[in-house]
């Protein structure tokens, strides 16, 4: 039984853990929108501001960046950064 059930509960978490990391990506029609969610913004993981100083940190995730991509008007990888 234990056998058994060690391989089934890996195999169980894999797919739970797979799809929260390929669910899609929100896409956010304009940054007042996006700031509700996220006061920072969003950034590419390793994104510095090379604006100066934000207020808030923003949230580090690449398919959430690419997704609001557009909103990143100064292109430093930090879309609706305050």
């Amino acid at each position: 039984m234990k056998k058994l059930l060690i391989p089934a509960i890996s195999l169980f978490l894999s797919f739970v853990l797979m799809s929260n990391s390929y669910a899609a990506a929100k896409v956010f029609k304009n940054c007042t929108e996006l700031n509700k969610v996220y006061p920072g913004g969003v950034a590419l993981p390793g994104a510095i501001n090379s604006g100066g100083q934000t207020k808030k940190s923003p949230k580090y995730n690449k398919a959430l960046y690419l997704s609001n991509q557009k909103s990143d008007r100064d292109k430093d990888g930090i879309a609706c950064e305050k």
